[in-house]
């Protein structure tokens, strides 16, 4: 692989966290909500804050694991999500095609705070991967929001469920001003 190739991560998928940040408990709380008529709507406006706070800081702010795609080991320089707590796998295909792991004991995962990065060890050199074909990235990712953040996404719930719509677009919330600290890469 060349050196100088562009960096070039493909879309993650999304993928839905087994437990959400803010709790069916906390946002009813919060919309001072009784009963359980509303916990449909409650449930997607948890989901809806969770997601738009990932997406406006650039971090993931529930545990998951993600699977990303790139197109060279260049790439991992600077990885598509963060914060990153582990690597499960990183694969590629060799020149002759055939899928292969890449060992851990030529890498190492550097996780500091917002940025991540995989770099080689000492000594280590990346293998040659088949021309064209996708480094895939298996990681686990995500922490527990910091408090702010966390008030942000309760104040995205209440929105949601008292107006049922959002400030217009252009607009400065006490949402945006919760979330601007914790971007990252922007």
């Amino acid at each position: 692989q060349e050196e100088n190739s562009a960096m070039s991560w493909y879309p993650v998928v999304p993928v839905t966290p087994a437990v959400e940040p803010v709790s069916l408990a906390q946002a009813k709380v919060q919309c001072r909500v009784i009963g359980t008529d509303e916990d449909a709507a409650l449930d997607l406006y948890i989901a809806s804050a969770r997601a738009h706070a990932e997406a406006y800081c650039g971090a993931a702010f529930a545990e998951r694991t993600l699977v990303a795609r790139c197109d060279s080991f260049i790439d991992m320089a600077r990885l598509p999500f963060a914060p990153v707590n582990s690597v499960t796998s990183i694969t590629y295909h060799e020149t002759g095609g055939v899928q292969q792991t890449l060992s851990a004991t030529l890498y190492e995962l550097r996780a500091d705070g917002l940025d991540a990065a995989i770099v080689l060890k000492p000594g280590a050199a990346w293998p040659v991967v088949q021309p064209g074909s996708r480094i895939t990235l298996t990681a686990s990712v995500g922490t527990i929001p910091p408090d702010d953040v966390l008030h942000a996404m309760l104040l995205f719930i209440a929105d949601s469920f008292d107006r049922r719509e959002h400030a217009k677009a252009g607009d400065w919330t006490s949402l945006d001003s919760l979330l601007c600290n914790h971007r990252r890469g922007v």
